[in-house]
């Protein structure tokens, strides 16, 4: 199938040519006709299947049909959960909407002070991408009426959910007319985002993609059991005195701890940042550029912050933490070997972390072998029953020191 043949606009298809797409990837072949007609939809796909261009292109066609609602405001909302997500969607509908007319964007989200987003939106423009929060300061301003929409999208609906926007969604949702489509993209379509999509959607169809593994041969993955926190400190600052680490990114599950692990870090003489949801947007950018041109070695991050961080020199990712969901750890350890380049990507795991594990091995049909460094062996059960691998230290002078940091 070719794009041509979803018979959209003539200037989408010349943006989609410029870009150089030849066909479309099986969730655009089953989302774009879908949304042209007309129904609500609920789909399962992942980053990298290609969805944003799924719903942004049939979106861009509809627009170029003008409104029958009367007055100003936005025709298309794009609900997204975070800062980056939003200017990633917002970039991807400014490349594609370059040759047509009633095709402005506006992107707002937490982080930017409102006097600059508010010059944006006192000019016309027809999509609007945004995160909850920041929309709904907006809406309360008055700033923003969402009377005219006609198309609501919810992209990664699961991780909305995740961060607590429930309730604002719906609020969002309950804003625009009755008569709206709606577009739901979900990593999962389970609990209380199928639940969600039953109060929003009207007969929706479904569709499911599902995610190509990628099996990172180009990456080592290592493993190792740990008993506590003292002994996740202990592990990593000796890690950290690898001579092949060019550059690093740990991730942590919270953003205190990310906070606490960079300032011990920097307390030993790294050159370490943390990144995550709590800084506003220039100090993320600038935290960003910092680690590109090398001034920073050692990033600790959420995976909110850390998502779509593409940048060559990160030689390794360290899981601090595990994520609580398979497709996170597949995310996390793509932040090394880029471009084919190798890669090494060291998790942590103690006993509580066995069923998280377990559910990595299954997504990734790839099997954690566990690592042990000399002097810093687990003494918990969280190793027993699995084969390790010895890794002597890298420098004779150093000793464990367990109880150097008080969490």
């Amino acid at each position: 199938m070719s794009f041509k043949e979803l018979q959209l606009c003539p200037g989408i298809l010349t943006a989609i040519e410029e870009s150089g797409y030849k066909q479309p990837t099986p969730i655009q072949q089953q989302a774009i006709p879908a949304i042209l007609s007309g129904t609500d939809l609920r789909a399962s796909a992942q980053t990298g299947t290609g969805k944003t261009a799924a719903f942004v292109l049939p979106a861009l066609h509809l627009l170029q049909t003008p409104s029958k609602l009367p007055g100003s405001g936005p025709r298309i909302l794009i609900l997204v959960p975070t800062r980056e997500l939003a200017m990633q969607v917002a970039a991807e509908t400014v490349k594609y909407s370059k040759h047509l007319q009633r095709s402005k964007t506006v992107c707002i989200y937490g982080g930017v002070p409102y006097p600059v987003q508010n010059r944006e939106l006192s000019r016309p423009y027809e999509i609007l991408v945004a995160t909850p929060g920041r929309l709904l300061d907006f809406i309360s301003q008055g700033r923003i009426r969402l009377s005219r929409i006609q198309l609501l999208i919810l992209d990664e609906a699961d991780r909305m959910l995740d961060m607590g926007f429930i309730e604002p969604v719906e609020e969002i949702a309950a804003a625009t007319p009755a008569t709206r489509q709606t577009l739901m993209f979900s990593a999962t379509l389970k609990g209380s985002v199928l639940n969600l999509s039953k109060r929003l959607l009207k007969n929706p169809m479904e569709i499911n993609i599902e995610p190509a593994i990628e099996t990172h041969d180009h990456i080592e993955q290592r493993l190792h059991y740990v008993d506590n926190i003292d002994h996740k400190h202990n592990l990593l600052e000796h890690l950290l005195t690898d001579p092949t680490m060019n550059q690093v990114i740990i991730f942590t599950a919270t953003k205190h701890l990310a906070d606490d692990v960079a300032e011990k870090l920097r307390d030993i003489g790294h050159n370490a940042a943390a990144l995550h949801g709590d800084m506003n947007q220039r100090q993320r950018t600038r935290t960003i550029k910092r680690l590109r041109t090398g001034d920073i070695r050692v990033l600790v991050a959420t995976d909110v912050a850390a998502r779509g961080i593409d940048i060559l020199t990160v030689s390794h990712v360290i899981n601090f933490d595990l994520p609580m969901c398979a497709e996170d750890y597949v995310h996390r350890i793509g932040r090394t070997g880029r471009a084919g380049a190798k890669g090494v990507a060291t998790s942590f795991a103690s006993h509580k972390d066995m069923s998280v594990l377990k559910q990595i091995e299954r997504f990734t049909k790839q099997r954690l072998n566990p690592h042990v460094i000399p002097g810093l062996e687990p003494k918990g059960k969280a190793s027993s029953g699995r084969p390790s691998s010895s890794r002597p230290p890298q420098r004779s002078q150093w000793k464990p020191r367990y109880n150097r940091y008080k969490v």
